[in-house]
């Protein structure tokens, strides 16, 4: 077993080689010790258990034990980290499979290097990562399942109109710095928007207040 230091420590479980030693060289790069690889579910679990990453990065399409049971497995051990499903679906059942294993973060493969990065380091911490069609994929499950008890538009939530702004953003799929961007502010204020808006609706994660605000009608 490597030695525990102040670096990232993941684990990465995929069975496509071309694709993990690309994602090893990218992480390492950027100071994330990549202590472990695996190319199934069952080893996933095993290396998951001896070597207790930070997190474990892993595709859902695995050989022998599947990446939905692999994610469960892990969750219930409780010493593999934090897992973060990347793969090449957002199809709304596979997110939600994951998730309810115990996932706490969903990318795809094609996301950009410093967004995967970040949402790494970000998983490390206990927060959801999802990525932005991921999070769309969920509001359009929220906006059909909940069609008929939808609130009424402009319902007084206690969300100033800026609030309303950035939690129209998060409902379509935008990250922070997307955020920013659209609404010419800092990524500093984003933050402290998005608490402000986590704090009134009594939400934990983008996804959830996303969920809101379709829900009642604000997106």
């Amino acid at each position: 077993m490597e030695p525990r230091g102040s670096a990232l420590r993941v684990l990465l479980a995929d069975d496509h080689h071309f694709f993990r030693e690309g994602l090893h060289r990218m992480l390492t790069a950027d100071g994330i010790a990549v202590v472990a690889e695996a190319t199934d579910g069952a080893s996933a679990v095993a290396l998951a258990r001896e070597m207790e990453p930070d997190v474990v990065v892993i595709d859902l399409n695995m050989p022998g034990v599947s990446g939905v049971e692999a994610v469960r497995q892990i969750a219930l051990a409780g010493r593999g980290g934090h897992v973060v499903v990347v793969t090449v679906s957002a199809e709304q059942n596979d997110v939600l499979q994951a998730l309810s294993a115990g996932a706490c973060g969903y990318m795809l493969k094609d996301t950009r290097a410093d967004e995967l990065v970040g949402a790494l380091r970000l998983a490390a911490g206990g927060h959801a990562v999802l990525s932005r069609e991921v999070v769309r994929a969920l509001v359009e499950r929220a906006r059909t399942d909940g069609a008929a008890d939808r609130g009424t538009p402009g319902v007084d939530l206690g969300l100033t109109t800026r609030e309303l702004e950035v939690i129209r953003l998060i409902a379509g799929g935008a990250d922070n710095a997307t955020i920013g961007r659209e609404l010419s502010i800092s990524g500093h204020t984003v933050k402290r928007y998005v608490t402000h808006i986590f704090d009134k609706l009594g939400v934990r994660t983008r996804v959830e207040a996303a969920v809101y605000a379709v829900r009642n009608g604000l997106a």
